[in-house]
């Protein structure tokens, strides 16, 4: 198909082609996968608190099934708005502490949806240059000028925004933890910034809502900046251990989306047990603290531990820990080798991630036990021997 077979080749030589595999759940342990016959520890799941399995939530999902049937049978503006996503809705702006909130298919309708929305041509969107695909493509989407600053660089950042400051509208856009180096945003200063220029900001916390905050809120509550962020997106599909997204903010915000955000606009509603599904996360995620708690403790050991073995796994303190391998084909291998010793951890590799520094990007869950975990850390220093991303005269 015009070539497509000669460009296939060219990924597969230099370790870029990517193949889909196939994975199952292990009810009784949430922690693991099964990829064949072989149960491996799951380190590469977004299941942050353990809740994938939850069975409260499987029976929530499982009533409604049963009363409200498979599909919600149309868009959310024809006959699709179920009472229940009122209702979850409702809950969603208590609990972000704002006026309203709107439910999503999914995180990366929820991005490109809102960006569409709310800038077009004329207009400018102020992106961090490790922002998630789908922000990226929101921007390019929306015809808007994309002004990318350098990762969590203020003063590019600032001379991008006076360089553009006379524009109609100014949109900053930032993931509150990037999803692939586990650091966070300088939301602090970024909401100064907003202030000073007239900007309007919006926070993906797809890998931090559930994690931070008292109630799981996210970053930005947690640091007290929930009145400063003017769009709060987040999912359902990682902490929540659902699927599905939410955008928060002002009631005009969400009048406006109701009305301009194409995906939500020309997309069958999600099914309501979904809906049901997440409405139980959501009770489960803001009143079981100790999930935060113990992901939070485990992260910190798990990072703190490789990085004594002699890794770069850079700084953070979220459960996202790169380890950084360098060239593709010697993240594929390592990724491969994992296997082998019973570890599910995904190579990562460009366009995901600059060139040169291919990583595996190791990713806890609530369900890990620190015994898992020191037994994963053993592995993990033995492979990277092995491989020579470890220098063995280092580990005397």
């Amino acid at each position: 198909m015009n070539g497509l077979e000669k460009e296939l080749e060219v990924l597969d030589r230099v370790s870029l082609e990517r193949r889909l595999r196939v994975s199952a759940s292990v009810p009784e342990s949430p922690g693991y996968t099964v990829r064949g016959e072989r149960v491996l520890l799951n380190l590469s799941s977004n299941d942050y608190l353990g809740l994938a399995q939850h069975p409260a939530i499987v029976e929530a999902m499982r009533n409604s099934l049963l009363i409200e049937g498979a599909g919600a049978g149309a868009s959310r503006h024809v006959t699709g708005n179920r009472p229940s996503y009122v209702q979850l809705e409702q809950a969603l702006a208590e609990w972000q502490n704002r006026d309203a909130a709107l439910v999503f298919a999914n995180g990366y309708m929820a991005n490109a949806g809102v960006i569409g929305a709310l800038v077009s041509r004329g207009d400018v969107v102020f992106s961090d240059q490790f922002n998630h695909a789908s922000i990226v493509d929101g921007i390019v989407m929306s015809r808007a000028e994309h002004a990318r600053y350098r990762h969590n660089d203020m003063e590019h950042l600032r001379a991008l925004l006076n360089k553009h400051r006379h524009r109609r509208r100014k949109l900053i856009v930032t993931d509150a933890v990037f999803s692939m180096d586990g650091d966070q945003a300088n939301l602090i200063e970024i909401a100064a910034l907003k202030k000073e220029y007239g900007a309007m900001l919006m926070v993906d916390e797809a890998h931090s809502g559930g994690i931070y905050g008292l109630r799981g809120e996210g970053l930005s509550l947690e640091l007290g900046l929930e009145n400063d962020v003017d769009i709060h997106m987040g999912t359902f599909s990682k902490s929540f251990g659902v699927y599905g997204a939410y955008v928060c903010g002002s009631s005009t915000l969400t009048r406006w989306l109701v009305n301009k955000a194409r995906p939500l606009m020309y997309s069958t509603a999600l099914p309501p047990s979904l809906i049901a599904g997440i409405s139980k996360a959501l009770d489960l995620v803001q009143s079981e603290h100790w999930r935060r708690e113990q992901l939070l403790t485990a992260s910190a050991f798990f990072r703190s531990s490789l990085c004594q073995a002699g890794f770069n796994v850079g700084e953070g303190n979220c459960p996202i820990v790169p380890l950084i391998a360098g060239d593709n084909d010697t993240a594929l291998r390592f990724s491969h080798a994992l296997e082998t010793e019973g570890i599910a951890a995904a190579a990562i590799r460009p366009p995901t991630v600059p060139d040169g520094t291919a990583r595996i990007r190791f990713s806890l869950s609530a369900a890990h036990t620190f015994k898992e975990l020191t037994d994963a850390v053993t592995r993990i220093r033995s492979i990277g021997l092995q491989l020579g991303v470890l220098d063995s005269c280092d580990q005397s």
